[in-house]
């Protein structure tokens, strides 16, 4: 962690808590210490502030701090390693939730398939379909970002 004097940012109070979180679920803090440890990393100014919230949990871990968020460079496309579409989404993620979406509606699709003992309407395709077609469309075209003019 920094220098103590330092001033805190929200990432680092958020680390602070999810280092908290842990040693909860780890039976080394209440409820209660956690609500209050928890209120206080919130509150707190510094990293001293925030160094004193861990320092008598075992092996407390000194959270990490959170690197900026990089912009994309230009000529970056949603087929491009590490982009998409969106703030901070890659395409492949976008795919994984579709992915696991429609073997959800799939499933179920085939298990009420099973208990009527015939193929019922395959609706799962007004589900996955749109869908997928977007998805489709914005890795093709680079996530549906425009350009500003101007600019290459």
């Amino acid at each position: 962690m920094p220098e103590p004097h330092l001033r805190a940012g929200d990432t680092d109070r958020a680390a602070v808590a999810t280092v908290l979180g842990r040693h909860m679920a780890e039976g080394r803090l209440t409820v209660a210490e956690y609500d209050e440890r928890v209120t206080r990393a919130y509150a707190a100014r510094t990293f001293g502030d925030l160094a004193q919230l861990t320092a008598d949990l075992p092996n407390a871990e000194r959270p990490r701090t959170v690197e900026p968020v990089h912009h994309h460079p230009a000529g970056a496309s949603a087929c491009s390693p590490g982009y998409g579409w969106g703030p901070h989404r890659p395409v492949h993620g976008a795919w994984r939730s579709w992915q696991r979406t429609a073997l959800i509606v799939v499933a179920i699709w085939a298990f009420t398939s099973i208990m009527a003992t015939s193929f019922i309407y395959f609706w799962p395709i007004w589900v996955i379909g749109p869908w997928g077609a977007v998805l489709l469309a914005q890795t093709l075209t680079g996530g549906g970002r425009r350009r500003r003019s101007g600019h290459a």
